[in-house]
């Protein structure tokens, strides 16, 4: 299992990778991508949306079970992966290049209190 180490993560599966322009990209990690399986829906939150740190914002399911998506800072939601709806593969093939969303922070900070990369991959091991 990997877990880049340019990523923040959350206990609850999310990645996040900040972008240029001050928002970050949200996904699911290897991890969550493999308890899942073939993953065939993804239910992803409107832009223009606001959330709470940790809120359920989105969907995704797969052949074996359906879990929810969680915003891992407060924010707006200001894009959503139009390509997913139409290709859930992609998550399966690439979970860490398949971005669900993105979100304009409210607090950049919040995203420096996320997981980093070794401690998420011990988190999933124990």
């Amino acid at each position: 299992m990997s877990a880049p180490e340019h990523l923040k993560y959350t206990a609850s599966h999310e990645w996040v990778r900040r972008e240029a322009d001050g928002t970050v990209s949200v996904g699911i990690t290897e991890h969550a991508q493999a308890q899942l399986g073939d993953v065939v829906f993804v239910g992803n939150p409107e832009p223009g949306r606001r959330v709470q740190q940790g809120e359920e914002c989105g969907v995704i399911e797969s052949v074996k079970a359906a879990g929810d998506i969680h915003a891992p800072v407060s924010g707006e939601i200001v894009a959503a992966n139009a390509e997913l709806p139409d290709a859930p593969e992609k998550i399966n093939e690439q979970p860490y290049a398949a971005w669900m969303f993105r979100i304009r922070p409210d607090d950049p900070s919040q995203i420096d209190a996320l997981l980093d990369a070794a401690d998420y991959l011990k988190s999933v091991e124990s």
